[in-house]
């Protein structure tokens, strides 16, 4: 039995029991068709127990669904044992923390749109350690280096072979906040531009100018899965990630970033923008 599963088996069994009630099926009746005891239906879908490829296949035919490619999306899921490199981090960082980085190897596609923070993925490590040190409570210096090294990693997804794609929506204001003065501002900016050039991203900036803002303000990270109804929205708050996979909460995001998409600049307008900041500095 797993005292702690990772967020990626919670969600696997999260989708088996959505299959499970769409087929209007209790746990119980799921279990009789199975012929095995209720608590192994339970122990599944809380991610207590593992599953297997095969028993993912048994029941989706139980629960009539004739959706091929989410049936073999989660073959997959059921199938991948591996461990990966964030797990070197799970006694020193928090478990969400850990999620997002397997959610961010998972993904398909990832789609971003921060106001005050540039992306995660695209931070130096000095921006990042000025971040991390702005905490509250304030987070000890090893524990902020930890936390430096961490992100940086994370950016594996953008270097692999093909690159992960990623759509970027900076708003103006995240590029002209100066966290660690003028120096670290102009080195986050440069690699921001460098960044930008990569094959698979696509960077925009949202200015002050622009005469609509969609969202709010709210930062959104968007993790594409294999089929849609495996996508994930990240909230990034104060306390950790929040994560949402519900339907009509995908539904919504997804409406929100191709509206800041919409509104924001051109990529090539955008690297200029960025540029003409630079000298600014």
């Amino acid at each position: 039995m797993r005292s702690n599963p990772t967020g990626r088996q919670l969600r696997l069994g999260a989708e088996l029991r959505k299959l499970r009630e769409r087929a209007g099926l209790t746990s119980t009746q799921a279990s009789q068709l199975l012929g095995v005891q209720q608590n192994q239906i339970s122990n599944v879908e809380a991610a207590r127990a593992g599953v297997s490829p095969e028993r993912v296949r048994t029941l989706a035919c139980h629960y009539d669904c004739s959706d091929h490619d989410l049936v073999q999306a989660l073959c997959d899921m059921a199938g991948d044992r591996s461990r990966g490199w964030w797990e070197e981090y799970r006694a020193v960082l928090p478990a969400a923390l850990l999620d997002l980085a397997e959610l961010e190897h998972h993904a398909t596609r990832l789609r971003t749109a921060v106001v005050i923070h540039v992306p995660g993925l695209f931070q130096t490590a000095e921006y990042a350690r000025e971040i991390f040190r702005q905490a509250v409570p304030e987070l000890p210096a090893p524990d902020v280096e930890h936390r430096v090294s961490f992100r940086v990693k994370r950016q594996t997804v953008l270097f692999r072979d093909p690159p992960t794609p990623h759509q970027v929506i900076v708003h103006e204001a995240a590029l002209r906040m100066k966290f660690g003065g003028s120096q670290v501002a102009r080195g986050q900016l440069r690699y921001l531009l460098e960044m930008s050039e990569r094959t698979g991203i696509t960077l925009q900036v949202l200015p002050f100018g622009s005469l609509v803002f969609p969202g709010s303000g709210q930062a959104i990270y968007y993790a594409e899965g294999a089929v849609p109804e495996l996508d994930t929205v990240n909230l990034d708050q104060s306390h950790g990630p929040v994560f949402l996979d519900a339907e009509a909460q995908l539904a919504k995001y997804r409406v929100l970033l191709d509206r800041m998409e919409a509104a924001a600049l051109a990529p090539e307008e955008s690297r200029s923008f960025i540029h003409t900041m630079l000298k600014d500095l």
